[in-house]
């Protein structure tokens, strides 16, 4: 499948429009199969309560500013550009491909759904865990640089050789505190009007859904 072309939304008020990009595809008239994915999203003892109604009732409102306990890297003097995505999406892990050179001040966040990915919110809950022992950036970078290999033994393996406590790890990646701060993003995110991975808030209060070109971070 090729690289779907991203989609910059104009300046508006806070971080600017908030139009979603259409699917393209005919509304169901089908309640069943609308109900599908809000049971997937579901599931799990942690899994963030967030359906599809949800994501429609979800009113549009501006990212929140950079927080103390943000997961930023570059410059201080950059650019901020806050980035929502998930450890399972191949465009995402170009996206950061991108953007690791790029002169700006990069926000990660979670946008973290079971039913668009699977392991997505339990690589959220693992990276969370990693940070509370200050490796989120060695752990996110390993994750987008292997994305085959995600599965629990690759994880230990990755926390042997960032040299992190394992058996701390499996309690923090369970924790409340890691649920929480992955279904925050998340909820922010569609909030904000983001409904693909990557969505990116730009500076100068653009919105781009999709893999940012080079020249368009500066």
């Amino acid at each position: 499948m090729g690289e779907r072309a991203p989609r910059v939304q104009g300046k508006g008020s806070g971080y600017g429009d908030r139009t979603v990009r259409s699917s393209g595809g005919q509304r169901s008239s089908s309640r069943k199969r609308r109900e599908i994915p809000q049971r997937r999203m579901c599931r799990g003892r942690r899994t963030p309560a967030i359906t599809l109604k949800a994501m429609t009732d979800l009113r549009s409102a501006p990212p929140s500013p950079l927080r103390a306990d943000d997961h930023v890297r570059g410059p201080p003097s950059a650019p901020v550009v806050v980035v929502y995505a998930d450890f399972t999406c191949p465009r995402c892990a170009v996206a950061h491909e991108r953007l690791r050179d790029a002169p700006v001040r990069r926000v990660f966040r979670h946008l973290a759904l079971r039913a668009k990915h699977p392991r997505a919110i339990a690589l959220a809950r693992a990276a969370e865990a990693a940070a509370a022992q200050g490796a989120f950036w060695p752990f996110h970078d390993a994750l987008y640089a292997d994305q085959g290999r995600q599965d629990d033994p690759h994880l230990w393996a990755l926390v042997e050789r960032l040299g992190l406590d394992l058996e701390r790890f499996e309690a923090d990646r369970r924790g409340d505190a890691a649920a929480a701060r992955v279904e925050r993003d998340t909820r922010e995110a569609l909030r904000a009007g983001a409904m693909h991975t990557p969505t990116l808030f730009l500076p100068g209060g653009r919105r781009l859904d999709g893999v940012p070109d080079a020249g368009l971070l500066g």
